[in-house]
Formats: structure tokens, C-alpha cells, sequence
């Protein structure tokens, strides 16, 4: 038992320092290059530079209505800025009537508001290179689900006005007959991008046609998304942007992580000391704690932002807290006579309704910000969560667990070695 309990220790630790010598210097396994922490986690627009802007729309639209026209502008705008070739933009919609957008790596504030913040142009065009129809000709455009033979699919069905119904069933009856099928498409462009080309298939006089294609029902509802968005633009008015140069970010997050480690090294030491074995274990747990956070943002493409690491930050003093709590529990069954072993099951099972407790009501706040803030306290609020999680898994079931093979392993009744 104390070999095998031994030889799975040094295991664990092997992979930790291994999994922390990479998150701080990566390394080249073969041809395979597994990036630092730094290269692998996105950053956010306070630390990679670039420009933020908030547009408010100019409208007397209410809610639910309000809601749908906002959620149409996002749309066009994040195909815009797919236009610039912006890598990993963020757009969101903050409270009723603002959206804001941040794009890292671009400097021009006024290029910037000039690509996204005009009004939608969309518009229908033949092979012939005439214009069939305008965004201002569409009533509606919606997804409905079309049975076949080989199943139901979703399509894009069209309605249009009466200008509209009138230029499309002309120009479906001109194209319909066409030989070649790349004569028969009606492109349907939006800011010079053509976003669909369905081919005409009938004679659609009755101002209402139907996009057919190998949709799923995502793609379906964007497309009908943006080419309603032709017909209900909205007017965005800037309200706040700002420029970000890189250099001060990337120095405020070399500050950061130089502070941090600094942290870490006096927690580190004070567990050792004051705790001793399981400030050993603590440590051990604290590292893979911050392991799986940053695998977490790195798999759920979370952007490291100034706010973030402050969240990060107070969510390792939350796991330090976890481990104090149930270190504490273990001490006081010591004292009153129990085995090591006995301790630390009691302990644990005594500090479980504290630590829940107090992680809980953490990762609700977490949540809340999280789900209502915007911009840095939504950073701050996801990187929260995250360590919240972690330290749950960490101080609940790792800890426990290197615990119980440390006992195994030394096999001694010095209570001393526990912090007594």
C-alpha cells in the first residue's frame, strides 16, 4: 500500500510540474508544439490593443420589437466586421438599445464606426447585372420547416410588397426559362457580399418565394436574419469608443502576471509552514486549480481580459480559503484524539457545508455579473465563475484525495506533520 500509494503521488506530481513547465514555456513534443498559457488564451481588447465602440440606436421601437431589430442590426453588423477580417470580434448587445463591439488590432476608430454603423444595403440582382428588388421591398422574411420526401428541411420563405412582387415575378419570368443554371440565380448581396444565390425555379408571382438549400436551422434563421435586416434598418448613433494602444496593455498583463506569481509564492510558503503535509498537498491542489482554469478558458474561448485576471485572482484566494476551512476541520478532530485518517474524512465532511456554502454564493454573484454586466465586468465575472468551479473540484475532491495517499505513504501518528 505505501509503495503503490508512493509511486501514484510522484506520479501526479510529475504531471504537475510537467503541466506547469508548459503553461509557462510550452514545448515541442516531435513535430506537435503544445503554446505557453500566454500563446494559447486569447486577450482581450484592454491587453492586445485595438478599438472598442458603443452604438445606440435611433429608435422609438419597444420591447419586443426593439429586441428583434437590435438582434437583426448585431447580425449585419458581425457580417461587417467579418468583412475587415477581424480576428475573434466581440459583439454584444448591451441593455436595451446599445451594441458594442471591440476589435483587437484595429487602430482607426472612424474606419471602424464607418464599416459597421451605416445602414444595410441589400439588394437582389440578376446575371444581368439589374437590380430586382431593394431591402426596402421585403415585408418579411422568416424559417419555416419544408416537407420532402427525404425528410423535413428548413427553408428561407420571402414576402414582398407590392413594388417588390411586381420587379420579382418579371424577373423570375425572364430567368426561369434559361438554359444554363448560372443564368437562372438572383444573387442576393448585402454591402457588396453575396450572402445567398438560389436559382429560380418557377415563376413567383404571388410576392411570396421560398430559399431552398442544404440548411440547417442555424443557418436558415441568419440568413433570414440579415436579409430582413435590409428592411428594418436602424440608425446607430456613436455614443463612446476609444483607441487601446498594445504596448500598455501587454505591460499592464506582464505587471499583472508578475504580481500574481509573487501572490501564489507567498501562499504557497504560508501553507507549508503554518500547515505543513497538507500545506504540501494545498499547494499541489492550487496548481492543478489554476491548470484547470486556464484549460477551461482556452476551451470555451474565453478572452483574457485586465478585469479577468482580478477575477482569477480572487477566485485562488476563494480555493486557499476552501483549503483553510477544511484544514482547520482536520486539526480540530486531531485534537480531540482521533487518527490521522479519521481526521481528515471527518474534516472534510464537517468544512463540505461551509466551503459549499461559501463558493455558492460566490458563483452566484459570479453568475449575475456574468449575465448583466458589460464589457470588463462581464470579463471579470466568467473568469470567477471559472476558478469557482475549479476550486470546488480542487479543495472537494483533489485535495482529499492527494490527502488520503500522503497518509498512506507516510504512514506516522505525528500530528505535528498536520499543523498540531
Amino acid at each position: 500500500m505505501k509503495l503503490k500509494s508512493t509511486i501514484i503521488f510522484l506520479i501526479i506530481v510529475s504531471l504537475v510540474v510537467f503541466g506547469s513547465y508548459t503553461a509557462i514555456n510550452g514545448v515541442n513534443i516531435g513535430k506537435t508544439h503544445i503554446p505557453n498559457a500566454r500563446e494559447a488564451i486569447d486577450l482581450g481588447l484592454d491587453l492586445a490593443g485595438g478599438v472598442y465602440v458603443i452604438l445606440e440606436a435611433q429608435t422609438d421601437l419597444k420591447g419586443a420589437e426593439l429586441q428583434k431589430v437590435m438582434e437583426q442590426t448585431k447580425a449585419v453588423i458581425s457580417e461587417r466586421v467579418d468583412g475587415l477580417g477581424v480576428a475573434e470580434p466581440n459583439i454584444v448587445i448591451e441593455g436595451n438599445d446599445r451594441i458594442r463591439i471591440e476589435l483587437a488590432g484595429v487602430k482607426d476608430v472612424q474606419e471602424a464606426v464607418e464599416m459597421i454603423g451605416k445602414t444595410a444595403q441589400l439588394k437582389f440582382m440578376d446575371p444581368e447585372g439589374k437590380e430586382v428588388i431593394t431591402g426596402k421591398n421585403i415585408k418579411n422574411a422568416e424559417v419555416q420547416i419544408q416537407r420532402t420526401e427525404k425528410g423535413d428541411k428548413p427553408v428561407v420563405a420571402l414576402e414582398f410588397d407590392k413594388e417588390g412582387s411586381k420587379n420579382f415575378a418579371e424577373a423570375t419570368k425572364r430567368l426561369v426559362d434559361k438554359t444554363k443554371l448560372e443564368d437562372k440565380i438572383i444573387y442576393i448581396i448585402l454591402d457588396d457580399s453575396v450572402i445567398s444565390s438560389p436559382v429560380v425555379e418557377a415563376v413567383i408571382d404571388d410576392g411570396k418565394g421560398v430559399i431552398t438549400g442544404n440548411f440547417t436551422v442555424e443557418e436558415a434563421t441568419r440568413l433570414a436574419t440579415l436579409i430582413r435586416a435590409g428592411s428594418l434598418p436602424v440608425e446607430m448613433k456613436e455614443i463612446q469608443s476609444q483607441v487601446i494602444g498594445p504596448t500598455l496593455g501587454l505591460e499592464a498583463l506582464d505587471k499583472s502576471i508578475y504580481a500574481a506569481f509573487i501572490a501564489l509564492m507567498i501562499i504557497f510558503t504560508f501553507m507549508i509552514i503554518y500547515y505543513r503535509v497538507p500545506g504540501i498537498v494545498a499547494d499541489i491542489a492550487l496548481t492543478i486549480y489554476i491548470m484547470l482554469v486556464l484549460f477551461g478558458m482556452k476551451t470555451l474561448g474565453v478572452k483574457l481580459t485586465l478585469p479577468g485576471i482580478c477575477g482569477l485572482i480572487l477566485s485562488i484566494g476563494m480555493a486557499v480559503d476552501a483549503n483553510v476551512l477544511i484544514f482547520e476541520r482536520i486539526k480540530e478532530e486531531l485534537r480531540v484524539g482521533k487518527s490521522i485518517k479519521a481526521s481528515i474524512n471527518s474534516g472534510f465532511k464537517r468544512a463540505l457545508t461551509s466551503v459549499l456554502d461559501s463558493n455558492i454564493t460566490t458563483l452566484i454573484a459570479g453568475g449575475v455579473l456574468y449575465g448583466f454586466g458589460t464589457g470588463p465586468i462581464k470579463g471579470f465575472g466568467v473568469t470567477l465563475v471559472l476558478g469557482i468551479i475549479a476550486s470546488m473540484i480542487t479543495a472537494v475532491f483533489i485535495t482529499k484525495q492527494l490527502l488520503k495517499l500522503t497518509t498512506n505513504m507516510i504512514d506516522s501518528k505525528n500530528t505535528k506533520l498536520y499543523g498540531v
